[in-house]
């Protein structure tokens, strides 16, 4: 359903009373405003936990005034004259509103000159919205005036070829989509229209959000700078006086043009921000300093030239609504949101890292990886592959290992180092407070705009494209580096810099993602296409005493699975020296290492977390095969559940029994807890589950491994307790049904 609104038509109410402001409008938006839906009601029941189906959709008032994209978990209300605004957005499932004022629904800078995108002007008080002060309010002149909207369905953001084993979502995710369309005020602008995008997905208290800006004025403009998002946030907390922000829990903003780190709200630091809002004149801080308006925008730029006729897109922005403070709960937010808008996330293939890439060492790395059932090798980092040769026999040498390594059921990919190396004071990001090379995030970095950025990305496509080669493990990816070079191709400045560099690496992930390429990055590019980044962990610990490698590890899984889901992060394995550490650290020779190495396997597989197992074999005795094809046969047999987020029962600290449980209430196994023994004497004690996002509610029937099943009551807060008994450094699971 859609309705045009760029021609203008004389207005008929079909005999039906409407206010005056809707009235001076024109036919065909009035008869697509009297066709949506009413308002929807809230959802009754646990979103995190049933199987309840809550579709989106567009929805109109009685008054047919305002419009609004709900899904029974949040809603999203605008008002549409004299001018469109967001006039409520609220959390339907613990009735919390969100908004406290009006502002403009976006900002873009053109030629130097500010523009508000909609908007609504008069509110006579900031810290909270009455309905009635809405009528009173009028439009800003200067701002772009709204002209219409469209309705529909969401849309492929980029292609996803599915080649491997994954959660089984679709894409792109359903929901509902409104586009509201404005047109700029009378001078310098006049012919440039902004389009501002949302989405709201189903099942999920989730809303996108992007702009569009359309040049239509015949000539070129020059787009400084946006903001995409301006919303006056419901104040959480009282700070008189300046101090740290306290964070407003129940919004959370994450967007796809995201760079470094592992975290997502690390990586969108600066970029989705509360800034003070003055116009809140009644905040209790004194200097009105209060963090209290988010903003989303670029950090510079993107200073782009918009050539006439042609359209420029921002990135997008995500907002999740929580409903609670809970840690878990807020997590398992997180989680949903990522196995909802990049579900490629849940794919989450077993790999090994061939320490060498010559024919031989390859070949014998996929041969134990086919025996043993695991799904890939990565011609690991320093292992002499090159990514960027355009040698003709090296190309056929490399295709003809993917050749065997298809005829033995494994994929075969390799690693390329992005930044955090010099190319040339030629090709290298120049730092804009020295003029020269350095001093970049990584110290030195290549520009991805410069002669050999550009020619980067085309060798790799190139090699890719003619091997067959289907994992890039792809180390430093672009981390944000601005370049204030004048002489690069690939960018006009310093001001453009930025997004130019953005746009590369992201449309490089985009056509892996269309092709099927699996992608090891470690940053936060999932938005943008990539499949896993690294859980968390120091990678000089690998040099540690194995017996501390290992709790470390299990540390490191709990810690980084609060925000990831259990597919999202790789975990590590040194079967051969790493960072140092001599006898004492490695795993080889494995056969004289099983306890430590089936420590390894154990909890990375009963975790759900893939892992790096770096060496040149994995097993070297039918013991040591026979040790790693138990675990991989487990998490095979236990896939669906393992790779199911986790609920974090009790903290590795050596001193108690650890606990993880994964849980997954549309399963017919909903949970599966793994208990370790990392003590040197046996333990017997009681364990407690927490079973409410298992989604059982009086009983569970619980088993020990493959061991009899026995009925369990659950009480009032779903929990239940369970007897076991470990042996010294023992791990065991129960499976819940």
């Amino acid at each position: 359903m859609g309705a045009d609104l760029s021609q203008d038509a004389s207005w008929y109410d079909g005999g039906l009373s409407l206010p005056r402001d809707i009235q001076a409008m024109n036919a065909p938006y009035l008869l697509l405003l009297l066709t949506v839906p009413m308002l929807s009601s809230a959802s009754s029941t646990d979103w995190l936990v049933d199987t309840a189906r809550r579709p989106a959709a567009v929805r109109r008032d009685a008054r047919s005034k305002e419009i609004e994209l709900s899904n029974g978990l949040i809603r999203r209300q605008w008002r549409l004259a004299p001018n469109a605004a967001t006039v409520a957005f609220d959390s339907l499932t613990n009735g919390q509103a969100l908004l406290r004022a009006v502002r403009p629904e976006a900002m873009v800078e053109i030629d130097g000159r500010k523009y508000a995108i909609g908007g609504l002007q008069g509110q006579p008080e900031h810290a909270y919205l009455r309905r009635e002060w809405l009528d009173r309010m009028t439009t800003d002149p200067a701002a772009f005036q709204f002209a219409g909207f469209e309705t529909g369905r969401t849309a492929t953001r980029f292609e996803w070829k599915r080649v491997r084993y994954s959660e089984n979502r679709p894409w792109p995710p359903p929901g509902a989509s409104l586009a509201l369309r404005f047109t700029a005020p009378a001078g310098n602008v006049k012919g440039v229209d902004v389009i501002v995008h949302y989405e709201m997905y189903d099942d999920i208290p989730v809303l996108s959000k992007w702009l569009e800006i359309r040049n239509g004025t015949g000539r070129a403009i020059r787009l400084n700078t946006f903001i995409s998002e301006v919303l006056a946030a419901v104040e959480y907390g009282s700070e008189v006086n300046d101090a740290a922000a306290v964070e407003n829990p129940y919004l959370q903003v994450e967007t796809d043009y995201s760079f470094l780190a592992t975290h997502p709200q690390t990586t969108n630091s600066g970029i989705a921000d509360w800034v003070p809002d003055k116009q809140y004149t009644t905040q209790v801080n004194y200097l009105l300093n209060a963090p209290l308006l988010l903003e989303t925008r670029p950090p510079i730029g993107p200073d782009v030239i918009v050539q006439p006729g042609t359209t420029f897109e921002t990135f997008r922005i995500f907002e999740l609504v929580h409903d609670s403070t809970d840690r878990e709960r807020r997590g398992l937010a997180v989680r949903l949101m990522y196995r909802t808008l990049a579900p490629w996330a849940t794919e989450n293939p077993i790999l090994m890292h061939v320490r060498k890439a010559d024919p031989d060492s390859v070949k014998l790395a996929i041969d134990q990886c086919a025996a043993v059932g695991f799904e890939m090798v990565i011609m690991s980092f320093g292992s002499g592959f090159n990514p960027e040769s355009e040698d003709p026999a090296y190309i056929e040498q490399i295709a003809g290992l993917v050749r065997y390594a298809r005829s033995k059921g494994v994929e075969l990919g390799g690693y390329s180092l992005l930044a955090s190396r010099k190319i040339s004071p030629e090709d290298d990001v120049i730092n804009p407070k020295t003029g020269r090379t350095g001093g970049a995030i990584f110290d030195n970095s290549p520009c991805l705009g410069s002669r050999w950025g550009i020619d980067y990305f085309r060798k790799l496509m190139s090699l890719f494209e003619k091997t067959g080669l289907s994992i890039l493990e792809h180390d430093g990816s672009y981390p944000g580096d601005l370049c204030a070079s004048t002489s690069h191709p690939g960018h006009r400045g310093l001001a453009d810099s930025q997004w130019t560099q953005w746009k590369q690496i992201t449309d490089f992930y985009h056509w892996c993602r269309a092709r099927g390429i699996y992608l090891n990055v470690p940053d936060w590019y999932f938005l943008a296409g990539s499949n896993k980044t690294a859980m968390g962990y120091r990678e000089v610990n690998w040099s540690l005493p194995r017996e501390r490698q290992i709790i470390l590890g299990r540390q490191n899984i709990f810690d980084g699975t609060w925000n990831k889901a259990p597919s999202m992060g790789w975990m590590f394995v040194p079967l051969v020296q790493y960072h140092g550490g001599g006898a004492a650290a490695t795993l080889e020779p494995l056969r004289e290492h099983l306890d430590a190495y089936g420590a390894h396997l154990a909890q990375n597989f009963a975790s759900g977390v893939q892992a790096c197992y770096r060496g040149p074999r994995l097993y070297d005795s039918e013991e040591t095969k026979t040790l790693v094809k138990r675990w991989v046969d487990f998490y095979k047999k236990y896939r669906a559940i393992l790779d199911s987020d986790i609920v974090h029962v009790r903290r590795p600290d050596a001193r108690d029994l650890d606990v993880i449980m994964h849980v997954n209430p549309r399963l017919p196994q909903k949970g599966l807890a793994v208990i370790y023994n990392p003590l040197s004497v046996e333990v017997s004690k009681t364990v407690t589950l927490p079973l409410y996002y298992t989604g059982l509610t009086t009983a569970a029937r619980i088993r020990e491994q493959e061991g009899p099943t026995r009925r369990y009551a659950l009480d009032r807060q779903s929990r239940v307790e369970v007897p076991v008994k470990l042996g010294p450094g023992v791990v065991t699971w129960l499976v819940v049904e």
